[in-house]
């Protein structure tokens, strides 16, 4: 015959462990919807700290733009680097004379040779060469 000791000591862990599981359950729903919302809160740091390097890159591309466009150093040019920089833009000739506010023609004939730009047009040359692709796409949207 069982003892009633051990039948109520039975009884008060099954009762114990019935509780406890239910408070369990409340507690990893909270511990999930917090790793939930850092997970969240990790991604928004990651995209604001994305969107800082880029507006910051933007201001130093500008910068070195003004130094560059300020200092008074004769500037060389070749047609091969003209039109490999074109390409490495993306940007079709027209585009790439909007940037350097000349015409769609002027760079063609530039890239092929048959015309060279002028000390004013070479400065601004230097400008466009110091911008990134994203600067420049920048610009022409503007």
């Amino acid at each position: 015959m069982t003892n009633i000791a051990s039948v109520l000591k039975a009884e008060i862990s099954r009762i114990a462990r019935k509780e406890i599981r239910s408070e369990l359950d409340n507690l990893k729903k909270a511990s999930s919807q917090h790793r939930r919302a850092l997970a969240q809160l990790k991604r928004e740091v990651a995209a604001l700290q994305k969107q800082l390097r880029r507006v910051s890159n933007e201001k130093s591309a500008e910068s070195r733009a003004a130094n560059v466009a300020s200092a008074d150093v004769p500037r060389r040019f070749s047609s091969t680097r003209l039109a490999a920089h074109r390409k490495k833009l993306g940007v079709s000739a027209v585009t790439y004379g909007k940037l350097v506010g000349m015409s769609g023609a002027t760079i063609y004939l530039w890239e092929q040779g048959k015309s060279r730009p002028n000390p004013e047009q070479l400065q601004r040359l230097s400008v466009v060469r110091a911008l990134g692709k994203r600067a420049a796409l920048e610009l022409v949207e503007r």
